[in-house]
Parts: C-alpha cells; sequence; structure tokens
C-alpha cells in the first residue's frame, strides 16, 4: 500500500512541478515584454546619445519609471476582482500610449541606424528624432482618441447571396459589434448610435458580440439604449469572449429582456416577399472553456430542423469560427472581435490569429464572410489607422 501510494503521488508532484515551471516561464515573458515596452521608447527619447540637459533626463526617467509601477497596479485593480474602473481607466491609457511610443520610438531607433550608416549621426541626429517620434505619437494619441469617441461611421457594402430569393432582394443588415461597455461611461455615446442605426432603417440588426466589459449591473446603464433599435424583420444578439468574462448569461437574459431575440446556439426564420432567411447564432469559441452549463459554440444544434434549401445567416462572434460555417453551407457569416487592429500595427498579430482582420471575404464554394471593425473599442481609448464602423450589409438575390 505504501509503495502505490508512493507510487501515485510521484505523477502529481511532477505535474505540479511542470505547471510551476511553466507559470514561471510565463511570467518571466510578461516581465520581459513588460519591461521592452518602457525601455525602448526611454532609451530613445532620452538616452543613446541625446544629451539632454540633467532636469530633462532626470523627469523623464522619472515619468517612465512611475508608468511603469503604476501599469500592471492599476490594470489589476481595474480589472481582476475589484473592477475598478478610474484603475481600469488610468491603466488602459498607459497601456495605449506606451504602445504607440514603442512602435515609433522602434521605428526612430531604425532611422537612427539608417542615419549613422550614412555618416549623419551625433546628438543634434539623436535628439532631432527623438523629438519627431514624441511629435507623431503626441499627434496620433490625439487623433486616436478622437476617433475611439467618435461617433462610428457607416459602411456599406452589397452581398449577393445566390440562394436568397428575389423577395429578400435588398434585405439592409446592420451589424453591430464590439461595443464593449467599460469603465468609461458612454451612455450618452450608445444613444447616438442608436440613433444612427434607427436612421439606416434596418430590415434586420445583428451585435456580434462583446457588449460589454463588466457586469450586468455595472454597465446597464450604457447598454440601456439598445433597447430602442427598430428593425423590420429581426433584432438578434450573440455572445463574444468578453461576455466570459464576466456575466455571459446575464447578458443574453438583459439583450432578451430589452427585446432582442439571443441566439445562444439557435436560431429564427424570418419571410418577406414570400421567401425566407435563416438567422443563426453561436456562443463564442471561447465558450467552452468557461465553465458555464451549457455554453460552448455549437453550429448543428443552432442549425437544427433548418430546411437545407434555405439560405443561412450566420452571427458568429470571432471570424475563425468560418471553418465551422464553410463546413456546414453558410451563406454568409457575420462576425467582430478584431476591432481592425484598433493600432496600428497590431493588426498584424491579429492576422496571426484570425483568418481575417476587416471587411468582405470567400471562403469554400459557398461562404463569405465579412468581419467589421467594431463600434467601439477595448482597453485603450484609441483608435489609430483602424476607423470604428456601423456596418450596413444590403443583401442582394442574384434574380
Amino acid at each position: 500500500m505504501r509503495e502505490s501510494a508512493a507510487g501515485q503521488s510521484a505523477p502529481r508532484e511532477s505535474a505540479t512541478t511542470r505547471r510551476r515551471l511553466l507559470g514561471g516561464l510565463v511570467g518571466l515573458v510578461v516581465l520581459t515584454v513588460l519591461v521592452s515596452l518602457f525601455f525602448v521608447p526611454w532609451w530613445v527619447l532620452l538616452a543613446s546619445g541625446t544629451g539632454w540637459p540633467f532636469p530633462v533626463a532626470l523627469g523623464g526617467g522619472v515619468l517612465f519609471g512611475a508608468a511603469l509601477v503604476a501599469f500592471p497596479v492599476m490594470m489589476a485593480l481595474g480589472h481582476g476582482r475589484r473592477q475598478w474602473d478610474p484603475a481600469a481607466r488610468t491603466g488602459d491609457t498607459i497601456l495605449g500610449v506606451i504602445w504607440v511610443l514603442f512602435v515609433w520610438s522602434g521605428l526612430g531607433g531604425v532611422l537612427r541606424l539608417v542615419l549613422g550608416a550614412a555618416g549623419v549621426g551625433g546628438q543634434t541626429t539623436a535628439r532631432s528624432v527623438a523629438v519627431a517620434v514624441a511629435a507623431v505619437a503626441a499627434l496620433l494619441l490625439a487623433w486616436g482618441y478622437t476617433e475611439a469617441m467618435r461617433l462610428p461611421r457607416v459602411r456599406q457594402v452589397d452581398v449577393t447571396l445566390p440562394r436568397l430569393g428575389p423577395g429578400l432582394d435588398g434585405t439592409r443588415v446592420v451589424v453591430l459589434a464590439d461595443t464593449h461597455y467599460g469603465p468609461i461611461d458612454r451612455a450618452r455615446w450608445s444613444a447616438r448610435v442608436v440613433d444612427a442605426v434607427n436612421a439606416l432603417e434596418p430590415d434586420i440588426v445583428c451585435h456580434a458580440g462583446d457588449i460589454a466589459d463588466g457586469t450586468v449591473a455595472a454597465r446597464r446603464e450604457q447598454a440601456a439604449p439598445l433597447g430602442r433599435v427598430r428593425s423590420r424583420l429581426a433584432r438578434v444578439y450573440v455572445t463574444g469572449n468578453h461576455e466570459y468574462l464576466g456575466e455571459a448569461q446575464g447578458w443574453l437574459d438583459e439583450m432578451s429582456g430589452l427585446g432582442w431575440d439571443s441566439l445562444h446556439n439557435r436560431h429564427v426564420v424570418v419571410e418577406r416577399g414570400g421567401d425566407r432567411l435563416v438567422l443563426a447564432g453561436v456562443d463564442d469559441r471561447t465558450a467552452a472553456s468557461s465553465g458555464l452549463a451549457g455554453h460552448r459554440a455549437d453550429l448543428p444544434l443552432a442549425l437544427a430542423d433548418v430546411t437545407p434549401d434555405l439560405p443561412v445567416l450566420l452571427v458568429a462572434h470571432q471570424p475563425k469560427q468560418v471553418a465551422q460555417a464553410v463546413a456546414a453551407g453558410v451563406d454568409l457569416q457575420v462576425s467582430g472581435h478584431t476591432h481592425g487592429g484598433q493600432i496600428w500595427p497590431f493588426h498584424l498579430l491579429v492576422r496571426v490569429d484570425q483568418p481575417v482582420v476587416q471587411g468582405l471575404s470567400r471562403h469554400g464554394e459557398r461562404t463569405q464572410l465579412y468581419t467589421s471593425r467594431g463600434a467601439g473599442y477595448w482597453g485603450p481609448p484609441f483608435r489609430i489607422f483602424a476607423p470604428s464602423e456601423i456596418s450596413l450589409l444590403v443583401l442582394r438575390s442574384p434574380v
């Protein structure tokens, strides 16, 4: 018995050791990335041959150091268990600012290398590059904040669906995605978005997930204007990955209470002019790992009992869910999630994870995918070279 107990405990101890090592490795990578984000702009702007007067160098160094210390603390207080909105706003803003400084300082460092190779170097060059980087970053951040806070532009796209009946030709589908009601109170912005949606006189309105960062109780006021959205045929909503960081079932229930059809792995059928269209929706792909009973992306369940010859419009939060849509013969999937990259050049990292960053694309023989850049923003209150949008898809029949 003793040998058996010892034999069983050894694998458990080994697994625990592996988890600790993996956790330590992940922590080291995160720390390295964090320090790099702050070190590169500090080096280009304040050190590396700039020769600024001591008060400038000291003041700048203290500012970078304070931001480096404050950032993880604010993120933990703002996005951890406490969910303290003032801390979240501070941490998110630091993240956006330091990302922009990091990117453009990196480009400035490359420029200095090129100029040095060409024989143009020295303190004057170092200072000129530092000033240019700071000026460009400041302008982009001011512009990016304005873009994040503005009413999204309407982006209209015609989408031809070969199986769409003539009675549904011209159907106007408005796609909202990634409203991300969060630490900055955007109730007035939300009301303006709803007015803009209603002005488009939609037949169908789809909210493709990531409605909010936080619980229903914390964000109810910001989401409340969605109850005023008008449509002729249907208003449908699916969960995004951020709902599964908070209160997914609560948001499904809240949207149902506001008069929307919450498509929790199910479908509804709309009809006009004698022709029908299936509107199906699935949970986000992260739902299965959320621990919530009955939550997972289940397209077969969503399409159960659907007549095979009917066209299908699928609402699924992440573009990568299109692989299942192709296998099921879906005609059109609408998604969000990517924000179009939100802050350049983050779209390059998004593209590693998702098949599409934004716009209309074709997958397989039948399936088309429309990926919205989203109406809101996540985290840093900036949008740089990735404007927000309210998507208007006009469905066209081939006949």
